[in-house]
């Protein structure tokens, strides 16, 4: 509704003005949407911007009115534009609905691509981050109506994954014994790496198992491929523990095997910054890269850039839109291969740069050692979880708590790393993320919860489509804005919005809730009431839901 509105107030602004650009903006704490275009007419009209707000604001206030229901005021320089009575009363028509929020179906194909962790160990806290923002990105495109593809890309062929082989095979490590297989290999990747540190002459056997798999080699595809599925399995168990799931891995090597590979780089080499010596590489330097992009190695081999590019020249002839999520570390190569896919006249991806999150116990290393799975992040916060669940419900069965304490662990860990803006290095707290109270997954949850028991303390209710004073109103208005959220993270790209919309409808409700009666209010008010707090519930659902975190009922 809010979408609709701002879009008929746009085309009544450009019907008057001749403008395309109406500069419509968020009207603060005076008006619903507000427009700037005075400041541009100034100029053209040598009027002071004031004056001609007011013009606008006499010349349109009747149209808008009729069409939109909305009042027109000019405030200064400012033409302001209050949300009327049938705005209110649409939005909670709609809000009510299930899937409210959805956008119409969109025919852009988007692919997207999160994770992507080495499969040489398990996830860490440090991967999660990327796995947290590329599902919310996901859920928020999916919500907006777009046919979108969530993909992984396997490195099923570097350097860290020949370690892992050689290690295997020179340690005789069971990978099939019981446990998780990220965790299994993870000790042999750790333990590879200390022979290789001992005795840097090993690396020539790592360099020619690399060599061997990308010349095609059969029985060192196999050696590179059954721990890889063993890893990746186990990546499986652990994204699915926290809601995420991708609709296709792709592997590395298949670019290899497909010959992309060496169709991109035989591309490359007759590029005017291409350098062919002992290696290939590109001269991006009018790109501001000072070093050179290397492709190719001088034993014949591509590097991991090379693959790559092929899977993104891929992707674009495939998909409309294609998205990474990348953390900040690969800010460099993911700029240059920004820069290399332009200059082959190739799409282009946007790319989703990250800092990290950490845990107050410091930086984490797979190679070293030294790292805090996801796993275990997740067992801690449902312990700490459960503790709390069972100093508010004691009276609830183990089971029922258990599954509590999973939900609301799993919303906590999600939300504590969603909420920051993705550019912002963080710090998982413990504390902040499981308050009940404060700004935390847990305390939407439970305000969600809130709205459940209030609905079925009152057992019935006619519904009412109405809103009246500054706290229903306020809470109305809240609820509108959630489809225009969800379209400006698909369009910035930034899911950080949603979280910071839905702990502020949660803020929004409690304040309604200790302010307003609803289920001692009685008549017409009541029913008006109740039909508010059944929207706030539905749309608390919704946004919920679109972050990947379980909609509790009760709490």
């Amino acid at each position: 509704m809010y979408l609709t509105t701002c879009d008929a107030i746009a085309a009544i602004l450009r019907q008057h003005t001749g403008k395309e650009d109406v500069m419509l903006t968020d009207g603060g704490d005076h008006a619903d949407v507000a427009s700037t275009i005075a400041f541009s007419l100034a100029k053209e009209l040598r009027k002071a911007p004031a004056i001609i707000a007011q013009d606008i604001a006499g010349a349109i206030c009747d149209k808008v009115m009729a069409e939109t229901g909305a009042e027109t005021r000019a405030v200064g320089p400012y033409v302001n534009f209050i949300f009327g009575a049938e705005y209110c009363s649409k939005v909670l028509e709609q809000a009510v609905r299930e899937g409210y929020g959805k956008g119409t179906e969109k025919s852009e194909r988007v692919v997207l691509e999160h994770t992507s962790a080495n499969p040489n160990g398990p996830l860490h806290v440090g991967h999660i981050r990327n796995t947290i923002i590329g599902d919310t990105l996901a859920r928020c495109f999916r919500k907006a109506g777009y046919p979108l593809e969530v993909q992984y890309y396997v490195n099923d062929m570097g350097r860290q994954i020949a370690i892992v082989a050689w290690g295997i095979a020179t340690q005789g490590a069971d990978i099939h014994a019981e446990g998780k297989g990220d965790h299994l290999i993870a000790d042999v990747y750790i333990e590879a790496n200390r022979h290789l540190e001992k005795d840097p002459a090993l690396n020539a056997e790592i360099d020619r198992l690399m060599q061997l798999v990308e010349s095609g080699d059969p029985d060192t595809i196999s050696q590179f491929k059954i721990p890889v599925k063993r890893c990746l399995d186990g990546f499986k168990d652990t994204l699915a523990a926290m809601h995420v799931k991708h609709d296709r891995f792709i592997y590395e090597s298949d670019f290899i095997r497909n010959g992309d590979t060496a169709k991109v780089l035989s591309r490359i080499s007759h590029l005017p910054e291409a350098r062919i010596e002992e290696t290939l590489s590109l001269d991006l330097s009018a790109y501001g890269f000072e070093k050179n992009y290397i492709l190719r190695r001088s034993d014949g081999t591509s590097v991991y850039a090379a693959r790559d590019i092929a899977f993104h020249i891929w992707k674009g002839h495939n998909f409309d839109r294609v998205i990474d999520v990348l953390g900040a570390d690969h800010k460099l190569i993911g700029t240059q291969l920004q820069a290399t896919l332009g200059i082959l006249g190739e799409r282009v991806p946007e790319i989703v740069f990250f800092e990290f999150v950490s845990l107050p116990e410091g930086s984490m290393s797979t190679r070293k050692g030294k790292f805090i799975s996801a796993d275990e992040l997740i067992a801690e916060t449902e312990r700490r979880a459960m503790e709390e669940v069972t100093a508010r419900r004691s009276e609830l069965s183990e089971e029922e708590r258990k599954k509590i304490a999973h939900s609301v662990a799993i919303s906590a860990i999600r939300y504590d790393i969603i909420r920051t803006i993705p550019e912002k290095s963080t710090v998982f707290d413990w504390k902040e993320a499981l308050d009940f109270e404060k700004q935390s997954g847990p305390y939407i949850q439970y305000a969600h919860a809130r709205a459940c028991s209030i609905l079925e303390k009152a057992e019935s209710y006619t519904p009412c489509f109405e809103a009246e004073g500054e706290g229903e109103i306020a809470l109305t208005k809240q609820i509108a804005l959630f489809p225009k959220v969800i379209t400006d993270v698909v369009t910035e790209l930034k899911p950080h919005l949603l979280a910071i919309y839905a702990r502020e409808l949660a803020d929004i409700f409690n304040s309604f809730y200790h302010a307003e009666p609803v289920l001692r209010a009685e008549g017409k008010i009541r029913d008006r009431r109740l039909t508010l707090v059944d929207a706030t519930r539905n749309t608390l659902k919704e946004a919920l839901e679109t972050l990947g975190i379980d909609a509790l009922r009760a709490m």
